[in-house]
């Protein structure tokens, strides 16, 4: 008997909403049902391409249409109510990056989630590249031996002045939580839970109220080292976005190819081609769906989410103190992001 496909909605229409339209295209196991943006003319026009339902608001697609799920792709500052609407209404959650733009309201969806007895998770997109999951197995094969410092980079130069993503009421920050919580979750999947960290901040050069260029440096609490470079400003022009060096050899995970060498080697290996956002995407939504079914486990959990948030808080805190090295703990409450944004999130 085959099992009926879990139905989706989506809620934005953005940018990143596209890249999901597309991976339900050839997914097997979900559909996209309906689709959900205040600006009514965007989301027919979605919908009319991937064939659902359209609504412009996400109240009168949950009172329109039966759920199994929903995906939210709003700006971070919306996420804690929307998520909590349908929360409540016990559709599973599937909230794209940051989860939050504060510790606090992470735990409140947390929370409701485990109330309501559905699924809560965030978008992140790169745990499900298939290179980043080659690049784990080999990694925790240990054929590269004891692994002594992890190297990642998001860099590009992207014009931010007419984007939400600067607007810090709206995003909760600028390059560091929205590039920066990618990072930090790849660093969590390859490293384990981040002890300490460290932030500083580049040169304003777009003359944003937000920072556009940081240099992140973590420690594991297993001892590993780490340092993340994120800018909207420059463009390093690296091959790779993931680089891990081990006692034992060296793994590069890139953009059109991805590879690792052995100490004892002068051979590199090639073990994958490449990032695939539709693939990466794809199986973001599969695993999910696969998790409501109950046939397989969710790759990031909301405790894994909500350890996101808690270390980008500390890493605001540190930057704007000015800090050499700051613990991250569990309980982060009253930080200079949340001090920021008091009032605006409900």
């Amino acid at each position: 008997m085959i099992e009926k496909k879990i139905r989706f909605g989506l809620v934005g229409t953005g940018g990143i909403a596209q890249a999901y339209a597309q991976a339900f295209e050839t997914c097997q196991i979900a559909q996209l049902v309906a689709v959900a943006d205040i600006r009514s003319e965007a989301a027919k026009a979605m919908a009319e391409r991937a064939k659902c339902q359209s609504f412009d608001s996400h109240e009168a697609m949950a009172e329109g249409v039966e759920l199994d799920a929903v995906i939210i792709c709003t700006p971070p500052v919306t996420h804690p109510e929307i998520s909590i609407y349908f929360l409540e209404r016990q559709v599973h959650v599937l909230c794209e990056k940051p989860l939050s733009i504060s510790a606090k309201s992470a735990r409140q969806m947390q929370a409701v989630a485990e109330k309501a007895g559905v699924i809560l998770t965030m978008a992140s997109k790169f745990r499900y590249a298939e290179d980043v999951v080659r690049a784990k197995s080999i990694v925790t094969s240990g054929i590269l031996g004891e692994i002594v410092l992890f190297e990642n980079a998001f860099t590009a130069y992207v014009d931010m002045s007419p984007r939400w993503n600067s607007n810090p009421t709206i995003s909760g920050g600028g390059v560091l939580i929205d590039n920066g919580t990618h990072s930090v979750d790849i660093v969590r999947y390859f490293l384990g839970p981040i002890a300490e960290v460290h932030v500083v901040e580049g040169k304003r050069v777009q003359q944003l109220p937000v920072e556009d260029t940081v240099r992140i440096f973590v420690k594991s609490t297993s001892g590993v080292m780490g340092n993340i470079d994120l800018s909207w400003s420059i463009n390093k022009e690296l091959d790779y976005y993931i680089r891990i060096y081990g006692s034992q050899g060296t793994i590069s995970v890139g953009w059109k190819e991805s590879k690792y060498r052995q100490a004892k080697s002068q051979d590199w290996v090639v073990f994958g081609k490449g990032y695939n956002k539709v693939q990466a995407f794809r199986s973001q939504i599969e695993n999910f769906a696969l998790a409501i079914r109950k046939e397989e486990p969710l790759l990031i959990t909301a405790e894994d989410a909500i350890a996101s948030v808690e270390v980008i808080e500390v890493a605001y805190t540190t930057m704007k103190n000015q800090n050499h090295w700051t613990s991250v703990t569990p309980q982060v409450e009253n930080s200079a992001v949340e001090q920021a944004l008091v009032g605006s999130i409900v």
